[in-house]
Order: structure tokens, then sequence, then C-alpha cells
């Protein structure tokens, strides 16, 4: 018999267990891989997870496992594309270039409406909760965009 995702039965019943916590399975499994590149020891100041956390119980649950760890969420980065149009003219360049099936106009589409409705109000979470959030203006050139965030982050590691 597999579990739910395929897998030993063992973890389907795990799966069913995290999500009877209210916290998704992904951020058990994302949990874990954080967990072990901060404890991994090789003294590299920290990591950016992209695209992460998207919902308010993952930043809680990141919060908790921060803490855990006695390491802070330094900095949160919001980057910006105020014309919906390009950004969506840009997953659809990155859909050609990437081969990514995921990335069609209604595919697209449904994951902004999710975004708004879930992970946007994280910006107002870390800033009032930290006041950490660093705006980006990612609506200009990829490399512009990646040195601004490259300068944020130098000047974090500076005041650490």
């Amino acid at each position: 018999m597999r579990g739910r995702k395929g897998g030993a039965p063992e973890l389907g019943r795990w799966e069913h267990e995290v999500s009877d916590r209210g916290v998704s399975f992904e951020w058990e499994m994302r949990s874990g891989l954080l967990r072990d590149r901060l404890e991994r020891g090789d003294r590299l100041p920290g990591l950016v997870p992209d695209g992460f956390p998207r919902t308010l119980v993952q930043a809680e649950a990141l919060d908790d496992l921060m803490n855990e760890l006695g390491r802070p969420v330094d900095v949160v980065f919001d980057l910006q594309v105020p014309d919906r149009q390009q950004l969506l003219d840009r997953l659809l360049k990155r859909a050609a270039e990437e081969n990514r099936s995921d990335d069609t106009p209604d595919g697209i589409h449904r994951r902004l409406e999710l975004y708004e409705r879930e992970t946007a109000p994280l910006v107002e979470y870390y800033r009032s909760t930290r006041g950490n959030v660093v705006g980006i203006h990612a609506d200009r050139a990829i490399e512009d965009v990646f040195h601004e965030i490259a300068e944020s982050l130098d000047q974090v590691q500076a005041r650490a």
C-alpha cells in the first residue's frame, strides 16, 4: 500500500498528521531542508529561500524554526513589479526560454491571484514584526535587480 504522495504508508500518515496541525506537507519538507542547511556548520552566513514563505502559517513556522536555531530572519525582499502586463510578459518569456509548461497565461493569472491573497500580506507581517523589508524595483533588467539585492545583502552582513 502506498501513501498519498506515492511514498510508504508511514509517509502518508505523516503527511496527514502534518496537515491536521495546519501546516502544509510542503512546509515540513522545506523546514527539514532549511534546518539541515543551517545546521551544516560550514560557516556560510545564511541563505535566501526564493519564493518562501508563501503564507502566514509558513512565515510563523519559519519564525519558530529560526528562533529554535537562534538565527534571525535578517531581511525580507519585496520584489515589486507594478505593471501586471510586464510581469505576465516576463513569465511567458521565461516559459519559452526554460520550456516551462506551468507558465501559461491562465496558470500565471491563478498564481498572481494566489500571491495577492496569501503571500502579499507577508510584506506587512514582516514590516510590522521585524521592520526588515526591503523593496526591490523588480521591473528593471535582471542584472540591476540582482545588483540591488546583492547590495542589500552586503549591508545586512556588514551589520552582523
